[in-house]
């Protein structure tokens, strides 16, 4: 189902559900998975705009955008207008397609330096940096924010009008206030208005975890798309079962165990590949956790594989439950 109106700069969407960027899951061969699983669009993990911190191993990871698929969309956060400004022009030079701006994240470190959701905080200098980053860069700028500072200030209609007058050309809004963290449930009310109350093209995210969900979400605040998050993790394949339902109205049969199998190894082995031998196999641990709890792996099995040290340790006995 291509979304017409879900248009950011040239780009139109092929599908209305999009990748949320995540820190320490969104990286490069989980972009690539979730895009061949239906995902619109794939956001990368967020760049701290501090780019004297880019030589680390984190961040040159987190840089990598080779063979991405496109259109090329990275995340930056800060809370200066100028070093965003700098940060964002450094991101296009290496090739960012979109550059989008994180007002979403409610994390401690992130807010404590007056970045993420933190910036809900202050209008005014919302406004400097949404113009001071349009202006410094030839290539659409996005913005994800949260409904608010607190359930008391849910200024996020404000931010959308803001965001929409300095050249922002699409928004994805997390149904929580930065006070909310992840807890409760997501709010949508907040969202419709901010629906309403723009015209560029708006993603609702939070809680979308079903076909239903995505369509209900859809048609009560109108938003042209949705954002998955935690959602995806360990089910990847939510974007073509969203995609389907929202195309025609049914569900797709149930993935069954061999191709969750067959989909699992291969992220297994691209993620040895991007990070390496150590890496590799530490990363893959939490991936593993993700999809096989559903299935049944307890506590145990997970203790055991996440002792396992090596690539075909690890395929192998995968492969051996899932058999």
């Amino acid at each position: 189902m291509a979304n017409e109106m879900y248009r950011i700069g040239p780009y139109q969407l092929s599908n209305p559900t999009i990748l949320a960027p995540m820190a320490g899951v969104t990286d490069l061969p989980f972009r690539r998975l979730c895009h061949r699983m239906g995902a619109g669009l794939v956001v990368g993990e967020m760049l701290t705009s501090d780019i004297s911190l880019w030589n680390s191993t984190k961040s040159r990871h987190r840089l990598r955008h080779d063979n991405e698929v496109t259109p090329k969309a990275i995340q930056i956060a800060g809370g200066d207008a100028e070093m965003l400004a700098n940060a964002a022009q450094m991101t296009q030079q290496l090739g960012a397609q979109i550059i989008d701006i994180n007002m979403g994240c409610p994390a401690k470190k992130v807010c404590k330096k007056a970045a993420g959701s933190a910036l809900l905080k202050d209008e005014a200098l919302v406004t400097e940096i949404l113009h001071a980053v349009v202006a410094a860069v030839d290539v659409p700028v996005t913005l994800k924010i949260r409904t608010g500072w607190s359930p008391e200030q849910r200024n996020g209609v404000t931010i959308a009008r803001i965001a929409e007058d300095a050249g922002i050309k699409s928004l994805a809004v997390h149904g929580r206030t930065r006070a909310c963290k992840y807890q409760g449930e997501a709010e949508y009310e907040t969202i419709r208005q901010i629906v309403e109350a723009v015209d560029i093209p708006v993603a609702a995210n939070g809680d979308i975890e079903t076909p239903e969900k995505a369509k209900e979400v859809i048609e009560f605040t109108g938003a042209k798309a949705v954002m998955i998050g935690r959602a995806a993790q360990g089910s990847p394949w939510l974007f073509r079962e969203i995609n389907h339902y929202l195309a025609n109205g049914e569900h797709l049969p149930t993935i069954d165990r061999k191709e969750q199998a067959e989909i699992l190894l291969d992220h297994i082995k691209q993620l040895h590949e991007f990070y390496g031998p150590v890496m590799g196999y530490r990363i893959a641990r939490k991936h593993v956790n993700w999809y096989l709890k559903p299935v049944g792996a307890d506590r145990e099995f997970i203790k055991m594989f996440n002792s396992i040290e090596s690539e075909a340790d690890q395929l192998k006995t995968i492969s051996n439950f899932l058999s």
